[in-house]
């Protein structure tokens, strides 16, 4: 996406040395000067979602960190970043760096969007034009509030919502520090409602298609993981199968056309991925192939090979599954095939997600809204060559979830809203949860730290 920022940065600046060749330099921009026309708007919204797919956000720390925390069972880490260490062992401190980083990083792209919504006055182009601003600077920030309130927080249903500490919202642009700012923590149950609301709004006010842009099937596919992190089965169901009954996206015939997308397919992606973090050679991070990357001797394969897949994850695929074939032995080591791709993009989302979230709540408010429960397991088990099932429990939905999204970034989220065990620790331990970083503790007495760090 920084191609598309330079140009966008190239338009504005050299319409502004047309007029005056004397400028300040951008850091020196007042508030009230920032933006002042709808190219300023758009210029700020790209800024955005450059801050979205940060190497600390969407371009894969955001996954790594979910994956590898506690995740003992699947995972054997053997890099060298301490953090990430620390993160696999649950040897967590207030002073570590990935969660400090993806908060920094999470709170200056909320500020980028804030400063968008303040100015949609200037967007005066068209009624659609403003809509599509709106709705897609409120997906981007209500996508990272609720990924921080998973991280940083206990999860929905751990005790009261109301009660226990969520993350700041922060809904206005931070133009300069004053007692103000220093803000406490909203609950978990105010985080929640604030995201629902504004994705609500964002899906009404996006477009259908969006190219790579978040679009009105992105906005409905985060309504529906976070209605399934609530265990409000309805409105997952509900928000999924508009995502499926949109036609805006199909199921990939292969599954293994869903990865090496640089190598394979140009860059494009698949009609699977509802919503991705596109990578170039010019631009784009995938921390997801630095960290479980490995050079396989073919050209466009790297990175780290840090995260080896243990054969106990190994031997949860059924024989002739195509997902238990999709790794790669590199000596005694096993990777998974899905973040070899050196400029791989980086799915946030993808529809088979949808039909498992779909089966899920249908199944358990036994209903077959979009299809049967049976009709959406049996689409996925056929894409991954296995036999159709006669019938279908929650364990089987619960079980194909975690084999087809596997290394995705969704597996502890899941273990959490299904109060499942994860590699030997409760669902709602406190480890399982990130410190608030300590240099927001020292500067803002306002914010408690979480329980396992006080």
């Amino acid at each position: 996406m920084r191609r598309i920022i330079n140009i966008c940065l190239a338009v504005f600046f050299l319409t502004a040395c047309e007029k005056k060749l004397d400028l300040s330099p951008t850091q020196s921009i007042s508030q009230e000067n920032a933006l002042l026309t709808e190219g300023d708007v758009k210029v700020t919204l790209i800024g955005a979602y450059d801050g979205l797919q940060s190497v600390t956000l969407y371009g894969g720390d955001i996954q790594v960190v979910n994956e590898l925390l506690g995740n003992t069972d699947n995972i054997l880490f053997t890099g060298t970043f301490a953090g990430l260490a620390d993160i696999h062992a649950l040897e967590i401190t207030t002073q570590n760096t990935f969660a400090r980083d993806t908060w920094i990083q999470a709170y200056n792209t909320i500020n980028r969007v804030n400063n968008v919504l303040s100015a949609l006055d200037k967007v005066t182009s068209s009624p659609e034009e403003r809509d599509r601003i709106e709705g897609e600077a409120l997906f981007i920030r209500s996508a990272l509030y609720f990924e921080l309130v998973k991280l940083f927080a206990k999860t929905w249903g751990d005790g009261d919502n109301n009660a226990n500490p969520g993350v700041p919202l922060i809904l206005t642009p931070t133009a300069g520090i004053s007692e103000s700012d220093y803000v406490s923590r909203n609950s978990v149950a105010q985080v929640y409602a604030k995201v629902i609301e504004d994705l609500t709004r964002a899906e009404s006010l996006l477009p259908t298609s969006n190219t790579i842009y978040a679009s009105k099937g992105a906005a409905a596919a985060m309504l529906s993981r976070i209605a399934l992190m609530q265990g409000d089965y309805a409105a997952a169901r509900d928000a999924a199968n508009r995502v499926i009954a949109s036609g805006e996206y199909s199921l990939e015939g292969n599954f293994e056309n869903l990865w090496y997308l640089y190598m394979n397919n140009g860059g494009a992606n698949p009609a699977e991925y509802i919503f991705s973090m596109t990578v170039t050679q010019q631009d784009g991070a995938n921390s997801m192939n630095t960290y479980f990357g490995i050079s396989i001797g073919v050209a466009g394969t790297g990175g780290r090979g840090d995260c080896k897949i243990l054969g106990a994850h190994l031997n949860k695929y059924e024989e002739d599954d195509v997902r238990g074939e999709f790794f790669a032995q590199v000596g005694a080591n096993f990777y998974t095939q899905k973040h070899l791709d050196i400029f791989g993009n980086v799915p946030v989302v993808r529809l088979a997600e949808m039909y498992l979230t779909r089966a899920e709540a249908n199944l358990r408010l036994g209903t077959s809204v979009g299809d049967s429960p049976l009709d959406d397991v049996n689409l996925i088990r056929d894409r991954a060559g296995l036999d159709p099932l006669p019938a279908v429990t929650l364990q089987n939905i619960l079980n194909e979830r975690f084999l087809e999204l596997a290394f995705e970034g969704q597996a502890l989220s899941d273990a959490k809203r299904t109060r499942s065990n994860w590699s030997g620790n409760a669902w709602n331990s406190e480890l399982l949860i990130l410190p608030i970083p300590q240099r927001e503790i020292d500067v803002n007495s306002n914010l408690v730290q979480n329980e396992a760090y006080d």
